[in-house]
């Protein structure tokens, strides 16, 4: 075993660093650049060259790193997909990122093999002991079948790759959106306007507590853009130690800080509510000392569990507010927050911000309307294969990610609701359409609506209208299995309720304002 591949005996491990250390397994950050070298040799031989895709159909592992480093070096787009999806949406994405290559672990591989598109590479990676246990798999899921090529003997065939390609490349994540099917952001070229990009790229780091030498946990999949973005730039650029936790566990985590001396980290609100549901005696037994800064993104944090977080951890929470699409655009550290409560930030320097009503006119300080946003050093993007997507959200060379919000008199950016009816669960973009669109295949389901109830735990969770045509009997349990047998698990809505009719107008619009209103007042939240 090289030197730098190592099991660790003593978890204790202050002697470990620039790194990922998952489980008992750590590999220095120069062993797994080497690897990612050799594996960018091994995909350009397999026809893997600039502006092409390789597919990451894998849990948080060091293998993870390795392809998308080595896909990164080549020019081509690494594509993290979600594992959570179903068979069917995992097709989907496959298809039409239009991939030569998947990188898989062996007990996602059984999902999906038989709905693979035809002239895929299968390069299959052995499911870890720890994974396995942590997610209840069973031990023989986690073995290659004989046929599947294993990705670290592959790798190990070739010679590390001696010339990097001269762009520098962005991974392509799907995002949901209004149409039902999800959609690859993917970057453009960069042009002259991104000569900001350095002073961008430290002012976001800032916020999102990256600096050298740092010490950092991942608990969030890395399928998602911020986790990804965290991750890869943290082991690629500054020379730290990235310990993976396998399964977002609270205690785990508060072990993980004390253990590692663990100084940065990024996390989702739904992490802090589980955090702040341990008892008393658990939150305060390990010592948190080290932890200097803790970002957060993906979803609303609500005021109460934030400003109990600022006050259990200190002054270190910072938020940023973005998309996929735009990267970052604003952001407020735990003084700024204190002092407007409720904002997620301030523009940063090379972002705008404007707010525009619906007759397409420039709203004024604290007039709510529709929030676009523009990063100047960031590269443009699209949305791959659906260019007319990309036209449909900008408005004077402004994007927008569908939210509702106000700019106060200093500046800070307010959210207070949603353009387009996305669901946020747990950081999680939930999109209803592609359930509505499900549940009308079901016989009986004469019209059905989906839409965002309170949760306390993961912000919103996903509730269900039905209307059934006449004669037709069906139970909750009905509704919610024939979701699960087409769409990832959280996407089943949690609620169902059924109707005699549903409030929608003779144009097709459905109100599902009068629907979500009963369940928000009952919370004490406005819609």
């Amino acid at each position: 075993m090289s030197e730098s591949v190592h099991e660790v005996a003593d978890e204790s491990s202050d002697m470990l660093s620039a790194g990922v250390l998952r489980g008992d397994r750590f590999v220095s950050l120069e062993e797994l650049n080497r690897r990612a070298m050799k594996a960018a040799t091994g995909l350009r031989s397999l026809g893997v060259g600039a502006g092409d895709t390789v597919a990451l159909l894998l849990r948080n592992d060091h293998e993870f790193f390795e392809a998308s480093f080595a896909a990164s070096a080549l020019g081509a787009a690494p594509v993290p997909i979600n594992w959570h999806g179903s068979a069917e949406e995992i097709a989907y994405v496959l298809q039409d990122c239009q991939t030569s290559v998947l990188v898989v672990h062996a007990d996602l591989l059984a999902r999906v093999r038989h709905v693979m598109p035809p002239g895929i590479t299968v390069l299959g990676v052995e499911t870890p002991e720890s994974i396995v246990k942590s997610f209840s798999l069973t031990p023989s899921d986690s073995h290659l079948p004989t046929d599947v090529t294993s990705w670290s003997t592959w790798l190990e065939g070739f010679e590390p790759l001696a010339q990097l390609h001269d762009a520098e490349p962005w991974s392509m994540i799907y995002t949901s959106g209004t149409t039902g099917h999800p959609k690859g952001v993917r970057r453009l070229p960069g042009t002259q306007e991104t000569s900001e990009g350095v002073n961008y790229l430290i002012e976001s780091a800032g916020y999102f507590g990256i600096w050298p030498e740092m010490r950092t946990v991942i608990c969030g999949p890395m399928y998602h853009s911020a986790p990804f973005a965290f991750a890869t730039l943290a082991a690629r650029s500054y020379n730290g130690l990235l310990v993976i936790q396998d399964r977002f566990d609270p205690e785990e985590l508060l072990a993980l800080i004390e253990r590692h001396r663990i100084t940065s980290m990024y996390m989702v609100p739904t992490m802090f509510v589980r955090l702040l549901r341990l008892p008393e005696e658990v939150r305060f037994r390990y010592d948190l000392s080290s932890l200097a800064h803790v970002s957060h993104t993906a979803a609303p944090c609500p005021p109460d569990v934030k400003r109990a977080l600022i006050e259990w951890w200190g002054p270190i929470i910072s938020e940023l507010y973005g998309s996929t699409e735009v990267a970052f655009i604003a952001g407020c550290t735990s003084e700024e927050w204190l002092a407007h409560p409720g904002t997620v930030g301030r523009p940063l320097a090379s972002c705008e911000v404007r707010v525009f009503g619906e007759d397409g006119v420039e709203l004024a300080t604290g007039e709510s309307g529709e929030v676009f946003v523009r990063a100047k050093a960031t590269t443009d993007f699209t949305y791959h294969n659906k260019a007319e997507a990309r036209a449909e959200v900008e408005r004077d060379g402004l994007i927008t990610c569908g939210d509702v919000g106000f700019l106060d008199e200093d500046g800070f950016l307010y959210l207070c609701d949603r353009v387009r009816d996305m669901i946020i669960s747990g950081g999680v973009n939930i999109y209803p359409i592609e359930i509505e669109a499900c549940l009308l295949k079901l016989p009986g389901v004469a019209d059905c609506a989906v839409f965002g109830i309170p949760d306390a735990e993961y912000g919103e969770s996903i509730a269900a209208a039905i209307k059934l045509e006449p004669g037709v009997s069906l139970s909750m349990s009905d509704i919610q299995a024939h979701v699960r047998g087409h769409l990832a698990s959280f996407k089943v809505p949690k609620v169902v309720t059924f109707h005699d009719s549903l409030p929608r107008e003779d144009s097709g619009k459905m109100f599902k304002r009068k629907l979500r209103a009963p369940y928000w007042e009952d919370a004490g939240r406005s819609i």
